[in-house]
């Protein structure tokens, strides 16, 4: 239930803060394509359409691109153009698209899993496939939204590469990191990123209520946690009310991170 602060400002959930940390992910992204995969990612993008990234080009998930936004699950009521899976991956190999991806499994390098579990001649579990995690990781910026965060995702390492990290592009040479990059990594405990000497995967910062012990007690290796690790930032009295009454009205984000 949302209650209101000492400010008079409605008092944002956990799951809020996560929608807003998935939109500052397209901040000044330009006109470019956004490819959220997960409710909140799909309401952070809206989010960062509807205030600082006016530009972003949003599809229905299907085929088409929506000249408004609509709430999600919502058909959208002008459309400003056709793209199909042809042109969606000319998009992608041009780099002209932000993908935010979930993963099964990460690494602290930024190797993500979403293929099986256990080993690739007998997996324990058949998830989804490695699918164009491939071509997105090296061809435009992919960030990752983990909903659950524990140690059973941050691993020490993935059981199979399907998205590439930075120390596997580096391994491949400049035709493999010329257009890499993973510019975040968010879920429901904080926001993390790779800005590290070694490229291995930071602390940036973490959502109220949420301790940095938590984190790394939840997290199969060990983080690069700065002496000040700041609080994830609160979304303003107008973001919650687009959240709340424009993009979801029907409260999906608290479905996919509870409170």
């Amino acid at each position: 239930m949302n209650g209101t602060g000492t400010t008079g400002i409605p008092t944002a959930t956990r799951a809020e803060y996560c929608v807003v940390a998935c939109a500052e992910a397209w901040r000044g992204a330009g006109e470019i394509l956004a490819a959220p995969m997960g409710t909140v990612p799909a309401i952070g993008a809206r989010l960062a359409r509807l205030t600082f990234s006016p530009g972003l080009l949003l599809t229905d998930g299907e085929a088409l691109l929506m000249a408004d936004t609509p709430a999600v699950g919502v058909r959208p009521g002008i459309i400003e153009g056709w793209l199909p899976f042809r042109r969606h991956l000319t998009l992608t190999a041009t780099g002209r698209r932000h993908v935010m991806m979930g993963a099964s499994q990460i690494d602290r390098h930024g190797n993500q899993n979403i293929s099986c579990i256990g080993t690739w001649a007998r997996p324990a579990r058949q998830l989804l496939g490695v699918r164009g995690a491939p071509v997105n990781t090296l061809n435009n910026p992919t960030s990752y939204w983990v909903p659950r965060h524990s140690a059973r995702v941050f691993v020490e390492h993935v059981d199979m590469v399907s998205g590439v990290g930075y120390e596997r592009a580096a391994e491949a040479g400049p035709s493999a990191t010329r257009f890499h990059r993973i510019p975040e990594v968010i879920s429901d405990l904080g926001v993390f990123d790779f800005e590290t000497p070694g490229r291995t995967m930071r602390l940036r910062s973490l959502h109220p209520g949420v301790g940095v012990e938590q984190v790394t007690g939840a997290t199969g290796f060990a983080l690069t946690v700065p002496d000040q690790v700041p609080f994830t930032r609160d979304p303003t009295e107008d973001e919650l009310r687009l959240i709340r009454e424009v993009i979801d009205p029907k409260g999906l984000r608290e479905r996919e991170v509870p409170a």
